[in-house]
């Protein structure tokens, strides 16, 4: 299975079998998961992934490499849903029950599916992704760093984020121009801290990050006062790259009844 990458899929093939066999190492499949891989393509994770494991859900928006999909392996072994990740339901994958999310994500649509996943993530026991690595950095990073931003503290709310290994452009097929690195998502335990309200929490995390570089008395102004920031010990001139989820969550708790 040669098939040539599609440039409007944003197909990058992986084809180094030394970082196949680091990835599915890393993912460590175990019997009786339920495993579903982001847009498998012509299988270069499907195929050592089953060696290790009885049965994988696929999601693979391709027409043409779902069909070789389910040429290639029986049903049993292989479930493919031919869909776009972004409109998919991971709810009936286990009846509701936990999943495993693996795969090599198509680089221009890992932003918008990571908050999509992050809906499931109480469902969600972690994932393995292979994603750009300038993304990579943005979701680890902390308070201050200059990575720091509206994806990172979204994806901390959720998650424990950890950074395994870069991937070079010649491991794929074309080449990408940019550095790629593998990264595991393990959802935060069910006492987690907690906004009271998790979508203001987010539009206030947005909005802090609209205008990143000005103050929060100038960004946040229509939600919290000066003295609120203060009563918060959060000062004033502070930007937004600064403050810690932490902080994000007191900001939002202290005016969701606006």
């Amino acid at each position: 299975m040669n098939p040539k990458p599609k440039k409007y899929f944003g197909q990058h093939f992986l084809i180094d079998a030394h970082i196949i066999s680091r990835i599915v190492q890393a993912i460590n499949p175990k019997p009786g998961e339920v495993i579903v891989e982001i847009g498998p393509g012509p299988g270069a994770l499907t195929a050592p992934l089953l060696l290790k494991h009885a049965h994988l859900h696929v999601v693979e928006i391709d027409r043409d490499l779902a069909a070789a999909l389910v040429s290639r392996y029986p049903p049993e072994q292989l479930t493919v849903h031919e869909t776009d990740v972004l409109n998919f339901d991971f709810s009936p994958l286990n009846d509701g029950g936990k999943f495993r999310a693996v795969g090599n994500l198509p680089y221009n649509i890992s932003t918008p599916f990571l908050f999509h996943l992050a809906g499931f993530a109480a469902q969600l026991t972690d994932a393995v992704f292979m994603l750009q690595k300038e993304v990579v950095d943005r979701m680890v990073a902390g308070p201050d760093d200059d990575a720091y931003g509206r994806l990172s503290v979204m994806l901390q709310y959720q998650f424990a984020l950890e950074a395994l290994f870069d991937v070079p452009p010649e491991a794929f097929n074309p080449p990408p121009k940019v550095m790629s690195a593998i990264v595991r998502l393990q959802p935060l335990g069910a006492d987690r801290p907690r906004a009271k309200n998790d979508s203001h929490f987010a539009n206030v995390v947005a909005q802090a990050f609209g205008q990143r570089r000005k103050m929060l008395r100038n960004t946040l102004k229509s939600m919290i006062s000066e003295a609120g920031f203060e009563a918060l010990g959060i000062a004033p001139t502070a930007r937004a790259e600064t403050l810690s989820v932490a902080e994000f969550i007191a900001i939002a708790d202290a005016t969701s009844d606006r």
